[in-house]
């Protein structure tokens, strides 16, 4: 009974989820900025003149910066790598000849 009961869950996940409202909020911090929230937890602000000061602050520190959409590879902690398109490891799949 249990079995059924948690397939029937993990079934209905997809559903419920799909059914989330993901607008952003409109909120105002303590200090009376504007600012939009959104259900990834980014937040931007909501004037175009500071969103685009907070962008430039943020694009100069390293952890902002995300691994271009086309790459392979992971990096953690700064181990690891990303692979671009003409690398020659890039789709090279698994080294492990039990796994070919």
């Amino acid at each position: 009974m249990k079995r059924l009961l948690l397939i029937a869950a993990l079934a209905a996940a997809p559903a419920l989820a799909a059914d989330l409202d993901r607008t952003p909020l409109d909120a105002t911090t303590l200090d009376g900025q504007k600012v939009r929230l959104f259900p990834n937890g980014r937040w931007e602000y909501v004037d175009a003149a500071k969103a685009a000061e907070a962008q430039k602050v943020a694009a100069e520190f390293p952890e902002n910066k995300t691994r271009p959409v086309e790459s392979q590879g992971l990096v953690i902690g700064g181990f690891g790598r990303y692979v671009m398109p003409g690398d020659k490891d890039y789709n090279r799949g698994s080294l492990n000849p039990k796994m070919r």
